[in-house]
Order: structure tokens, then C-alpha cells, then sequence
């Protein structure tokens, strides 16, 4: 745990990613930004992991000549890990089912999480499984929430897979466009991470302030 805070401590400078990358070699990094994915999709405790972040980041500095990261290195093997994080999830929402609504608060999982993703599935329906993808602490527990609700597992794993490749490359394709073609992106590292941040918190935001009003109403 500790070893992966330092990593996602040092996506927010130029200057510590460019030393890990170094340090740790090209394959060596892909394989942790992959395991990464991993976690924040298939285990509760991912659920503060900067996936969004991390994938532009990655991105960018993929489009960067001088990192020699191959961009494919990120890409088969992020969508494959975001791709079964998800079903590892929705096996445990599967196997406990209701069980998940009555756990204790932990470092490892969060209640009222798991009941921001239950709305999100009954708002969206099969939908959900596709657009969690792009919202924080929703992605990691829309899976369970598929598996308790009982979703059939051939539409969920077709959604899914679907989900994944879109997300992954996305993210990905987005920042190795901004590393390869603005010049001096690292620089401006943390605006990027901060709009990405901004962006991806923002539909809860407007979601939150569409039912205070109908309430209003």
C-alpha cells in the first residue's frame, strides 16, 4: 500500500514521474499503471485511486518521445486489467449480495459508496455499466452493485467490455494527443490533472443539484 501512495504521489510533478519512470523502466511502470486499474476497479479499497488522472498522465507521457513508453504497453494491458477488476467485482456483488448493504464502514469499503453506485444503477439501468467508468468511487462499486442486483452476466460482461476499451483508450489516446503535440505539457501537469479531476467529479455535482431542485419543486 505504501508503494503505491508514493506512486500516485508522484503522478502530481513532472519532475517525480519522469524520475520513476527512470528508475523503474518502461515495462516495469506500464505493468504498475495496469495494476493499478486493477484495483480501483476490483477491490473496495481502490475506490481513491486517481484512475482518470493516471491514465491521461500515462498518456502524455507516452506522446513524449524522450520517456520511451510504448503506448501500447499501457493500452492492451490497462483495458485487460480495468477489464477484469470489473468482474472480479461483480462476483463478489454476485456471491454476498444483500450481505454488501449491511457491512460495517471500513478502511477497505464505504456504505454510503456502495449506495451512491446503487443509484446511479437504478438511474441508468444497463447504461450504468458504461458510464461508470467515467465517475470516481461509482466505478469501483457499480460492479458490486451489478453482481448483487442480479445482473444477467452475459449483458454485463458485453456492457463491460465495451466500458473498458472505451475508457482505457480514451483517457490514454487523450493524453498521448497532448504529450505529442503540446509542447512542454509536463509543465502544465498539474492543470491537466486538475480539469481532469474537475471534470470527472462534475456530473455528480450537477446530478446532486438537479434532484435538490426537483425537491424544491
Amino acid at each position: 500500500m505504501d508503494s503505491i501512495l508514493h506512486f500516485v504521489r508522484s503522478l502530481y510533478t513532472q519532475d517525480g514521474l519522469e524520475k520513476l519512470i527512470h528508475a523503474l523502466g518502461p515495462l516495469t511502470f506500464c505493468g504498475i499503471v495496469s495494476g493499478i486499474l486493477f484495483v480501483e476497479t476490483g477491490l473496495f479499497v481502490g475506490f481513491f485511486l486517481p484512475g482518470d488522472s493516471l491514465l491521461v498522465t500515462a498518456g502524455i507521457f507516452a506522446g513524449q518521445n524522450n520517456m520511451h513508453v510504448p503506448l501500447l504497453w499501457l493500452l492492451v494491458p490497462g483495458i485487460l486489467c480495468a477489464i477484469i477488476g470489473d468482474q472480479l467485482g461483480y462476483w463478489i456483488g454476485r456471491t454476498a449480495g444483500s450481505a454488501l448493504y449491511k457491512r460495517e464502514d471500513s478502511f477497505l469499503f464505504r456504505r454510503s459508496h456502495l449506495q451512491r453506485a446503487h443509484d446511479f444503477y437504478e438511474k441508468y439501468g444497463w447504461r450504468a455499466v458504461i458510464l461508470a467508468r467515467f465517475v470516481p468511487i461509482v466505478r469501483t462499486f457499480c460492479p458490486p452493485v451489478a453482481g448483487a442486483a442480479r445482473m444477467p452476466y452475459s449483458r454485463y460482461l458485453l456492457f463491460d467490455i465495451f466500458g473498458g476499451i472505451f475508457w482505457v483508450s480514451a483517457m490514454l489516446l487523450g493524453g498521448y494527443m497532448l504529450g505529442s503535440r503540446v509542447p512542454n505539457i509536463g509543465k502544465y501537469l498539474h492543470f491537466v490533472i486538475g480539469g481532469i479531476i474537475f471534470l470527472s467529479i462534475l456530473p455528480p455535482i450537477i446530478g446532486l443539484l438537479r434532484s435538490r431542485q426537483s425537491e424544491n419543486h
